[in-house]
């Protein structure tokens, strides 16, 4: 808990810190790579840095969670921070990277804001830094001992063991560790991080779901060849596509993320769009697996149906499961598919039932506008969880 005299200072000057917020973290990240290149290189999404969403997630994290000292210091943003914790852990963060994070940050900040940051204002706001540093390095530290590894020490061999098509643009690697004993467990809805050595010396990691079910001896992820538009092409998605074959080995880490499929006898809604459907195909592989009688609404919107990664196993695993039902939407539907809708996914079409728990992947827009369609309708906000692919954009609310 923030001290009485600090809190009364960040509540002062937390407008001010969060006006400039967006400046201070783009200084921190350019002063920080300055001085340390091999984290720019080798740790941190190029692209993102590039397209500026590391620093606003960064500045959402920060503001948000003072926001959430000052004004609701009895309630700790959970979501926020396991969302993070799960990230660094499977990034290999370790607690030495917190002082770091902090000299830069800090000087930033007194750059930024000049004469406004007197020792009083340093102090509360290096407060408001390790109390959130603190409670992350607890929970990471939790994560690393919970998968059996000392801090850091997340990373593994493992061999490709087929290559599959699974849409126009996405493609799945079977995997295996390479030492050839099974594969880690997980819980369905987590993700793996792909390290991968570019053609520049660039060590790039990106994060992929776990497209089938745990208990088996192999992974599956599907990565989606990002192409970028207004912004650069996805570095380690081309690199898998272009790459990686069946014999190939590549480094991955431990199954992580907080995105996971809840027990319980609870109706359930999927919702997806896009390459989002990667965790939910893991969760409804996973409910087919251990024969669920659970009612499932899975929900899916695509660009066609030649978009849509593994669209054939998700007909097939809804078919397979008693109580479930599939609605898809296309923007470019099949002339001869006439159970497809036309368009954006409209949950105003579908009827949810009571006491749902649901699960939303996909673009910001899509999970922005179907969380706030499942709150109008009476879901409550603790029964709607989601995953991001890259910086969450959404935690300054702690959602």
């Amino acid at each position: 808990m923030l001290s009485p005299e600090s809190t009364a200072i960040v509540r002062a000057t937390l407008p001010a810190v969060g006006a400039a917020i967006g400046e201070i973290t783009t200084l921190f990240y350019g002063r920080m790579f300055a001085d340390h290149p091999e984290l720019e290189r080798d740790l941190f999404n190029r692209g993102n840095q590039a397209a500026g969403e590391q620093p606003k997630a960064l500045a959402g994290a920060v503001a948000g969670y003072a926001t959430m000292l000052v004004e609701q210091p009895e309630v700790r943003p959970a979501a926020m921070l396991a969302r993070i914790a799960h990230k660094h852990v499977s990034l290999g963060i370790t607690e030495d990277q917190y002082k770091i994070v902090h000299k830069y940050l800090f000087a930033a900040i007194v750059e930024v804001l000049g004469a406004a940051v007197t020792p009083e204002v340093a102090t509360a706001w290096d407060e408001v830094y390790w109390l959130m540093a603190g409670e992350l390095i607890a929970l990471e530290a939790k994560l690393y001992a919970e998968a059996g590894v000392a801090p850091g020490e997340t990373w593994r061999p493992v061999t490709v063991v087929a290559r599959t098509q699974e849409s126009r643009g996405a493609v799945s690697f079977t995997l295996r560790p390479a030492d050839g004993s099974p594969a880690p467990e997980f819980r369905p809805g987590q993700y793996v991080s792909v390290a991968v050595h570019l053609a520049d010396g660039a060590r790039q990691i990106r994060q992929y779901s776990l497209s089938a079910a745990p208990g088996g001896s192999h992974w599956r992820i599907t990565v989606k060849r990002v192409h970028g538009g207004d912004t650069p092409d996805g570095e380690v998605s081309n690199w898998l596509h272009a790459n990686v074959q069946p014999g190939d080995q590549l480094t991955v880490s431990l199954p992580f993320g907080d995105l996971t499929l809840a027990e319980g006898a609870e109706p359930l809604l999927l919702a997806s769009a896009g390459i989002g459907c990667t965790p939910m195909i893991g969760m409804l592989d996973h409910l087919v697996a251990s024969g669920s009688k659970r009612p499932v609404i899975v929900v899916h919107g695509d660009r066609s149906p030649a978009d849509h990664a593994h669209a054939e196993q998700l007909r097939t695993l809804v078919a397979a499961l008693p109580g479930a039902e599939l609605h898809r939407w296309y923007q470019q539907p099949a002339e001869d598919d006439a159970q497809a809708r036309t368009g954006l996914v409209d949950l105003a079409q579908i009827e949810v039932p009571e006491g749902v728990r649901a699960y939303l992947c996909g673009p910001l827009p899509f999970m922005r506008a179907t969380r706030a369609e499942l709150l109008r309708r009476g879901v409550p906000a603790q029964s709607v969880h989601y995953e991001v692919f890259g910086p969450d954009l959404w935690l300054a609310s702690g959602n």
